[in-house]
């Protein structure tokens, strides 16, 4: 079944360079030391990849997608998505580049504990702006295809840590981004769970074209990936294709 999701929004045409990262350093000084999270990492990912950044904890894949997301800028040297430096935004451009072209998938779910399944997933369609039957069409196609369709109604708390990562991850695709950045979206399921959740937004990849990222250090999500870079203390280590 293809999910028919409508493509406006993105930052990019669907083929070519999307992605382009140049010389990025990131440091942060905690007290008096200072800690070189990414160290001169230059990387570039084209439209409609499948890609997972994978390393130890404190390699720096975390950091490399806040950066490709907005949310943080380097210390040195440029991130460029479809011809615009990110880095340069403002903090309400970041904002609005974030909501407009983004989905964001945490590994702690980040869903709001006050809203239902249905409004968690709805929130950031809302925040755009969207119609509410459109809202209404976009998010039930999504839930039913995950397994939530008769969850609706419950919120966070009445929910398991594989269900709210789903509810997650529909609120992140229900958009339509030209980009979903994952940060260690598996870390809190079992394998059954995160194998269905993985093949879920491969699936989406495939029939959508839209190009994920994702930080981790599961087997599962590479063995997905079509292509693995791997970092070690702040820089790329390797780069491999596997299909």
């Amino acid at each position: 079944m293809e999910v028919e999701v409508p493509r406006e929004g993105g930052v990019a045409p669907r083929e070519g360079l999307l992605i382009e990262a140049k010389d990025v350093s990131r440091v942060y000084q905690q007290g008096q030391t200072q800690v070189r999270a990414l160290d001169r990492v230059s990387v570039a990912f084209t439209a409609g990849e499948f890609t997972a950044l994978a390393g130890p904890s404190g390699s720096g894949k975390t950091t490399l997608l806040n950066m490709i997301g907005a949310l943080d800028k380097p210390t040195q040297g440029s991130v460029v998505v479809s011809g615009q430096d990110v880095a340069d935004l403002g903090r309400s451009q970041a904002a609005d580049f974030r909501l407009r072209h983004v989905g964001f998938v945490f590994q702690a779910y980040n869903l709001l504990p006050v809203l239902t399944a249905y409004e968690n997933a709805e929130f950031t369609l809302s925040l755009q702006g969207v119609p509410q039957a459109e809202r209404r069409r976009r998010v039930m196609v999504l839930l039913d295809r995950v397994g939530l369709g008769g969850k609706l109604d419950r919120r966070p708390d009445e929910l398991s840590g594989g269900e709210q990562q789903r509810v997650a991850v529909v609120r992140a695709l229900a958009t339509a981004p030209t980009i979903v950045l994952a940060d260690e979206p598996t870390a809190n399921l079992d394998r059954k769970t995160g194998a269905a959740l993985l093949d879920l937004m491969l699936e989406l990849q495939r029939e959508r074209g839209t190009t994920f990222l994702f930080s981790t250090h599961d087997p599962l999500v590479m063995e997905r990936a079509r292509r693995i870079v791997r970092l070690d203390s702040g820089a790329v280590v390797a780069d491999e294709r596997t299909g």
